[in-house]
């Protein structure tokens, strides 16, 4: 298996192989390898030189890789989200299963005509590790793995992207950054080149900056509502949760997403009590570890029976507002009031 960066290393250097598996959570990073692979390989007529395979027609992968392409040396084919890697029972799907298996032996039997003449290129949502199928690519081509990147990959990407504008930016505001914008890449990226355009060449780009500029994900706007209420400011929070309702964020979806915070704030006190692990309790994500040292602060500004009291008053809240009893922002603002008081 090969790594995102040297796959990204070998198709900057221009280094294009005959046989590719992408797979994985970060689609952007994939989307983007995907498309260096293809404008590497060069003119792309559809039916012709290119040629796209689904779950619909995979079994005609073998005769497109048979099929000459007329007036072109090489053909590439992607076959994307096939079905060909998921873990199937033969029970289940024997068809699917004679394909796979019929496919990884085509593959390791005519490896040099596919070398010669042919760009084959998987992309898979699901992949089992474990089939003849994927070792049979991760033997004879390239498979690529993309999970979703952990903050250091993250910000080293936004660094590489803010000098290659000559743009600055510290580690400290770039961590804030991520903070407030979330972890999806292409979210990220939108959201520096727009600060970068702002800052402009030789500039350098500061946290007053990502305030005023940057769409913060609600997410992040919670922690700051939080943060208002473990420290009893009351304008503060009522402040945030109105700027969250002119940015039109739905109340109920403030609700929901108000509500999932402070029951992992719970767990994360639970875990503290009782020396568990905070990021296997919480499920986090790779690019979500450094979520933990603001979870345990914020689950500081409160005791057990407070977090237990406020996750019921939401739900009380929820239950009221759909039978027409209070408002739902009334509810939230009364909500707010109290346990800053």
């Amino acid at each position: 298996m090969l790594s995102i960066e040297n796959l990204e290393k070998d198709l900057k250097n221009g280094k294009l192989q005959s046989l590719y598996l992408l797979y994985g959570e970060e689609l952007f990073l994939l989307e983007s390898a995907l498309k260096k692979i293809i404008n590497l390989f060069g003119e792309c007529i559809k039916g012709i030189n290119y040629i796209r395979i689904d779950e619909t027609n995979y079994q005609e992968l073998i005769s497109n890789i048979e099929t000459p392409s007329f007036g072109y040396e090489k053909k590439i084919i992607v076959a994307r989200n096939t079905g060909l890697f998921k873990k199937e029972g033969k029970r289940k799907n024997p068809e699917l299963v004679k394909w796979k298996e019929k496919i990884s032996t085509y593959i390791k039997e005519h490896i040099k005509m596919i070398n010669s003449s042919i760009v084959l290129v998987f992309v898979e949502e699901e992949v089992d590790t474990k089939q003849e199928l994927y070792t049979t690519i991760d033997k004879l081509g390239i498979v690529c793995k993309y999970d979703y990147q952990k903050p250091l990959q993250i910000a080293k990407r936004l660094k590489a992207i803010c000098n290659g504008y000559k743009v600055s930016i510290d580690d400290a505001s770039l961590k804030y950054f991520v903070e407030c914008c979330g972890t999806n890449m292409q979210e990220l990226i939108n959201e520096i080149r727009k600060l970068i355009e702002y800052a402009g060449a030789n500039g350098k780009i500061e946290k007053q900056d990502i305030d005023a500029m940057s769409i913060k994900k609600l997410e992040s706007v919670i922690f700051d509502l939080t943060d208002a209420l473990g420290k009893k400011q009351v304008a503060l929070a009522i402040e945030v949760l109105k700027n969250l309702i002119y940015a039109k964020e739905p109340l109920q979806k403030i609700l929901i997403t108000l509500y999932n915070h402070f029951k992992r704030l719970y767990f994360v006190k639970l875990s503290l009590k009782y020396n568990k692990d905070i990021i296997s309790t919480l499920n986090l994500k790779p690019n979500q570890t450094f979520l933990v040292n603001k979870y345990k602060m914020q689950a500081g500004y409160f005791k057990e029976k407070e977090l237990q009291d406020i996750l019921q008053n939401l739900r009380d809240l929820d239950y009221k507002s759909k039978i027409g009893m209070i408002d739902l922002q009334v509810g939230l603002e009364t909500i707010l009031c109290k346990y800053c008081s």
